[in-house]
């Protein structure tokens, strides 16, 4: 049997090498071969489909129990602020800096060394690792191929910078485009039908509308307008009037559900763009759960939305590190969160009978 404690310098050493790699998302092929080749290193049998990679733990029984344990190795874009060392693995006094580092870098070397600690012990369960792609864009081409080439999931967990508290429930997401028409004219003269003007109350209505249902974990549904465009020419008057709408559902909401309801009370025409994104939560007395609560880890309702969504069976989010430290210009992660975060999926998911 393997000793947590062993792993936390090559987690730290792999979190380094995966920096040092560029891997925006749909460009993740290089470390996609990293973590294969550190698998088979480790004695397991990689897998791979497009950039995910996964390894299912020796004395994989049809019809048992099976548990995932799901992080992702893409990243954002690096923002300015970088100023060229988002692939340099910095170590100063405890933090380990570099684009990734918090999200989800450290999450995921935590979980693939917990699936090196639980696969060397006897487990009440299947076990299997996978490092998906994508996950920063939703595409397609991440944890929802992946999925399709594995059996059936009982459980998940999810490895986000979450504090190491399990997020038990989490906003999901639904962009809607919307259209208001106008008819144009020559700005000089009094003709056409401003299509701005005609956008301003609907807008105001999309502000002030409100949801009946409010969760008591996340939240209210949140509706936000983050992008505007209207108008060719400063002397035409516009005949249309487009804007982005960003929706946070809570779990009391199918996205179809709020859009239905947004169609009929706004009069505009609305375009989604998909209704894959849809919000999560597992119940408090999930055998899970029971253990976070036992360490003394205080479940929350997460804001932000994972690859989570994407999956159709039961689910928790819990990671190393802090959300408010992702895609910003000097990502950290302190070293320490790993070893306590290897030590803690360990303690969570050893013997845990679902």
């Amino acid at each position: 049997m393997i000793d947590p404690n062993e792993l936390f310098y090559p987690a730290i050493d792999l979190l380094r090498r995966l920096i040092a790699i560029p891997s925006i998302s749909r460009e993740e092929s290089a470390t996609a071969d990293l973590i294969a080749d550190y698998l088979q290193e480790n004695g397991h049998a990689p897998h791979r489909v497009a950039n995910n990679v996964w390894a299912i733990a020796e004395g994989f029984t049809p019809g048992r129990t099976t548990i995932l344990l799901n992080s992702h190795h893409d990243t954002v874009q690096p923002v300015e602020g970088w100023k060229g060392e988002a692939f340099h693995a910095r170590e100063e006094n405890g933090y380990l800096y570099g684009l990734g580092s918090n999200d989800a870098g450290a999450s995921l070397v935590s979980l693939l060394h917990a699936f090196l600690v639980l696969a060397s012990r006897p487990q009440p369960y299947n076990l299997i690792f996978l490092a998906s792609a994508e996950e920063e864009v939703s595409g397609k081409n991440g944890v929802e191929l992946a999925l399709k080439e594995l059996p059936p999931i009982t459980f998940g967990v999810v490895g986000e910078p979450t504090g190491m508290r399990p997020a038990i429930g989490e906003k999901g997401l639904m962009v809607l485009d919307c259209r208001v028409a106008g008819v144009s004219g020559h700005a000089a003269r009094n003709e056409g039908v401003n299509a701005i003007y005609e956008a301003l109350p609907v807008i105001e209505e999309f502000r002030k509308f409100s949801f009946p249902k409010v969760s008591r974990l996340l939240g209210p549904v949140k509706l936000t307008i983050t992008q505007i465009k209207a108008g060719t020419q400063h002397n035409v008057i516009p005949d249309c009037c487009e804007f982005v709408v960003d929706v946070r559902t809570n779990e009391l909401y199918s996205n179809e559900e709020v859009f239905d309801l947004l169609r009929e009370a706004i009069p505009c025409t609305i375009i989604p763009r998909s209704f894959r994104l849809n919000s999560s939560r597992i119940d408090r007395e999930h055998p899970f759960i029971q253990r976070t609560t036992l360490l003394g880890l205080e479940p929350f309702g997460s804001p932000t939305l994972s690859d989570q969504a994407l999956m159709p069976f039961t689910t928790v989010k819990i990671g190393p590190g802090q959300s408010t430290r992702s895609h910003t210009a000097g990502e950290y992660i302190e070293t320490e969160e790993i070893r306590q975060a290897i030590d803690i999926y360990t303690r969570l998911l050893d013997g845990l009978k679902l």
